[in-house]
C-alpha cells in the first residue's frame, strides 16, 4: 500500500513521476501528489510577497544579484501539487500549474493517519519550505515526536504521522549534522519507531535525493545520467532494468550520476545493481480489458515457469529447499504462515505435506502467529508464503520463528524482497509481475510450490513409492494444459455469472482439497464484487450456515470426483432442499451431480490431491464476471492494497 517514485537526472520529471505513480496504482491509494524542485524567474521585488532578502527567496546566502536594480533572480523552490482521489484528479490539477524541473518526488497514499484529503496527501514539508518528504509505512511514536517538535516551535498542518519527518530533518540539519542531509536521515532512522520507506527532496541540497528504509520496500533504479527511487520496479521499468534493493536501516544518496548506499552507522555499502528480465509490456494489459483478466489467463504460463528447471520430462530437482537429507528426516513439525489468499495456499500445503510426507503441519494467519507465543524448536521447518515478500505481519512472524531457532523458508514471487532476504532459503514462484490487487496467477503458482515441497519432502523421507512419485510428477506436468482448457471455456462461466450476479448471498462449499478453494472463491467474490460471501467446510453447513439458505442464496459447490464426493453430494442436496440456487464445479463426465444443480462447470480429470488448483480457476472467473456485471473496478477494489506493509 502507498507508492513512491522519485527522479533525478536531466529530463523534465513531471511526466516521469505521474507515469510512475500510475504503474503503482495496483498497490491501492486514495490520494496522490508530487513535489518538484523548480526554477522561477523573478524580475520585480513586488512579485515576492512577504520576502525581504535574497536568502528568503533562494535559500542560498551566496546569491549576490541586486533586487533593487530588478536583475533576474533564478529562484529555486519546491513546488508541491497534490490531490485527494485518483491520479487523474492530480493530472487535472497540474494542468493549471507550470511545473518543470529535473528532480522530484511522487507519492500515492493509502490513508492510515488522517482522512484521505488534499492536506493529508504527500509530499509533506517542514516549517521553512525547504524539505519535502514522501513516506510509506507508519511512525508508531509520531505523537510523542510531534509533541516535542511543537514545544520547539514547529507548526503542523496535517493529521498524518508522516509530517513529523520533515520537521525532524529540519531540526537535525539545523543543530546536529553540519547541514548533511544523509547524516540527518541516518539520525532520523534511529529516532523513529515503526516502518517506513522515506525519500527526501531538499532545497538546500539540489543535486541529490536521499532516502532511508525500515521494513517497507524501497528500490533504486539505476540509469544513465539519471537515477530513481521507487516502491516497486514497474514504476520505473520503462526507464531502466537495473536495480538495487535497499535493506532495513540503510540510507541512500542518489545524484544523476551516482548511487551511494550506507548502513545506519554511515559506512558505505558496496552493492552492484542486478538486471531484471521483465519488460514494460509484461506489466501492461496486453489487450485484455483488465489486469485481473490478463493475469488469470496467464496462469498456465505462470505455472510452467514455476515448474521450469524443477520438473522436466519426469525429472525433479528441488535443492533450493536448502535442507540436508538428515535435517528433512529429523523434521517433527512444519509451521506455515500466510495472510489472505496466501493463507489458502498454506491450507493446501498442510493437506499435501501431511498426506505425502507424513509430517504434522500447523497453519497460522501471520497476524496472529507471534501473539500466541508459538512453540518452535530446531526440528521445526517454518514456511512463510507471501506474494509480495513485504507483508509486514508475515515478516514479523518470520522474525519470531527465527528467534526461536526455526529453519525459515520463504515462498514469494518477488526477487530481492525483504522476506526473501531474511529467510534461510527461498522458493520463488515465477508467475511474473501481478498488477491486479487480487491474487490469481500468484496463488496458483503458490499451490504448485506447495505440491513440489510436499513431493520433495516425501521423496527424501521415503514416505512415497517411486511409482506413485512418478505418477504425481506426470500429472503435475500437464496441469497447465488442463487450466488452459478451463480458460478456453470461460464464456460458460460468464453465462452463469450473467444469470446470478444480482443475488446478494453466496456460500462456497468444499471438503478436504476443495475446502481451501471454497475459502478462496468466497474471498475473491468479496474482494472485487463487494457481495457478502462465505466459504465453509461443507460438513459444517448444518451447524449454522444452512439457516442462511433460501431462494435468494447461491451455493457454489466444489465437488470433484474424489474420496469425499458422495458426502459432498449429500451436503449439496441439503441446501437444494432449502431452495438455494446451486452452481457445482464438477469433474468432466459427472452426470450425477447435474441432477441436483442449476448450473455446472466441468473441469478435467486429475488426481484428487490436484483438483484444488483446477477448481479455483472457474471461481476466479466467476467472481470476475459478477464484478464486471456490477460495474466494479476489479484491478483496484475499494479499501484494498496489493502489498500490505502496515499491521
Amino acid at each position: 500500500m502507498c507508492g513512491i517514485v522519485a527522479y533525478i537526472g536531466n529530463k523534465n520529471c513531471k511526466n516521469i513521476l505521474i507515469n510512475g505513480l500510475k504503474r503503482l496504482e495496483y498497490r491501492g491509494y486514495d490520494s496522490a501528489g508530487i513535489g518538484i524542485l523548480v526554477d522561477r524567474n523573478i524580475t520585480d521585488i513586488t512579485d515576492i510577497t512577504g520576502i525581504t532578502s535574497t536568502t528568503d527567496i533562494t535559500g542560498d546566502n551566496t546569491l549576490k544579484e541586486d533586487i533593487s536594480n530588478k536583475q533576474v533572480i533564478n529562484k529555486q523552490v519546491i513546488k508541491i501539487v497534490k490531490q485527494a482521489g485518483k491520479i487523474k484528479e492530480l493530472e487535472n490539477l497540474l494542468e493549471s500549474h507550470n511545473i518543470e524541473g529535473n528532480i522530484g518526488i511522487g507519492h500515492t497514499r493509502w490513508a492510515t493517519h488522517g482522512e484521505p484529503n488534499q492536506i493529508n496527501a504527500h509530499p509533506h514539508m517542514d516549517c521553512t519550505g525547504k524539505i519535502a518528504v514522501v513516506h510509506n509505512g507508519i511512525i508508531e511514536n509520531y505523537a510523542q515526536l510531534k509533541e516535542e517538535l511543537i514545544k520547539k516551535g514547529h507548526k503542523f498542518v496535517s493529521d498524518t504521522d508522516t509530517e513529523v519527518l520533515p520537521h525532524l530533518l529540519e531540526e537535525f540539519l539545523k543543530n546536529e549534522t553540519n547541514g548533511q542531509l544523509l547524516v540527518a536521515m541516518q539520525k532520523l532512522l534511529k529516532k523513529i519507531k515503526g516502518s517506513g520507506a522515506i525519500v527526501v527532496l531538499s532545497l538546500e541540497h539540489p543535486g541529490e535525493l536521499v532516502a532511508g528504509r525500515i521494513a517497507s520496500p524501497l528500490i533504486v533504479g539505476v540509469g544513465r545520467n539519471e537515477n530513481f527511487f521507487a516502491s516497486d520496479m514497474p514504476a520505473v521499468l520503462e526507464h531502466t532494468r537495473n536495480f538495487i534493493v535497499i535493506n532495513d536501516y540503510e540510507t541512500v544518496r542518489i545524484t544523476k550520476d551516482s548511487v551511494e548506499v550506507y548502513n545506519l552507522e554511515g559506512i558505505l555499502v558496496k552493492r552492484e545493481p542486478f538486471k531484471v528480465n521483465w519488460t514494460l509490456e509484461s506489466a501492461e494489459k496486453a489487450g485484455y480489458e483488465d489486469f485481473m483478466l490478463k493475469e488469470m489467463f496467464e496462469q498456465p504460463y505462470g505455472i510452467r515457469e514455476t515448474l521450469r528447471g524443477r520438473l522436466t520430462n519426469g525429472t525433479f530437482h528441488f535443492e533450493e529447499i536448502n535442507l540436508t537429507e538428515n535435517q528433512i528426516k529429523d523434521l517433527r513439525k512444519i509451521q506455515i504462515i500466510a495472510c489472505g489468499t496466501s493463507y489458502h495456499a498454506a491450507l493446501t500445503g498442510k493437506l499435501i505435506i501431511e498426506k505425502w510426507a507424513k509430517i504434522p503441519v500447523e497453519v497460522d494467519i501471520s497476524s496472529e502467529y507471534r501473539y500466541r507465543d508459538p512453540i518452535v524448536d530446531s526440528d521445526c521447518l517454518f514456511i512463510a508464503i507471501t506474494q509480495s515478500g513485504e507483508t509486514i505481519d508475515t515478516l514479523a512472524a518470520i522474525r519470531e520463528a527465527k528467534g526461536k531457532g526455526a529453519k525459515v523458508m520463504a515462498v514469494t514471487n518477488v526477487v530481492g524482497s525483504t522476506i526473501a532476504r531474511e529467510s534461510s532459503s527461498v522458493v520463488y514462484t515465477h508467475a511474473g509481475p501481478e498488477i491486479g490487487v487480487c491474487a490469481t496467477k500468484t496463488f496458483t503458482a503458490q499451490i504448485v510450490v506447495m505440491y513440489m515441497i510436499g513431493l520433495y519432502l516425501a521423496k527424501v523421507r521415503g514416505t512415497i513409492s517411486d511409482a506413485e512419485f512418478a505418477r504425481i510428477l506426470e500429472e503435475l506436468e500437464v496441469i497447465p494444459n488442463k487450466i488452459q482448457f478451463i480458460l478456453n471455456n470461460a464464456n460458460k462461466i460468464k453465462k452463469i455469472a450473467d444469470e446470478t450476479y444480482k443475488y446478494t448471498c453466496f456460500l462456497f462449499l468444499g471438503r478436504i482439497y476443495g475446502f481451501p478453494m471454497a475459502l478462496e472463491g468466497a474471498l475473491k467474490l468479496k474482494e472485487i464484487s463487494y457481495i457478502h460471501a462465505e466459504g465453509y467446510a461443507a460438513g459444517e453447513m448444518k451447524h449454522g450456515p444452512i439457516a442462511l439458505t433460501d431462494s435468494r442464496t447461491v451455493v457454489v459447490g466444489v465437488i470433484p470426483q474424489d474420496f469425499v464426493y458422495e458426502k459432498m453430494l449429500s451436503n449439496l442436496q441439503e441446501v437444494k432442499a432449502r431452495n438455494a440456487k446451486i452452481f457445482s464445479i464438477i469433474t468432466e463426465g459427472d452426470k450425477n451431480t447435474k441432477k441436483y444443480s442449476d448450473y455446472i462447470f466441468e473441469v478435467p480429470k486429475t488426481r484428487e490431491e490436484l483438483y484444488g488448483i483446477l477448481t479455483v480457476v472457474p471461481m476466479q472467473l466467476y467472481a470476475y464476471y459478477i464484478a464486471k456485471n456490477l460495474g466494479r473496478n476489479v484491478d483496484q477494489p475499494r479499501n484494498l492494497a496489493k502489498s500490505v506493509t502496515v499491521e
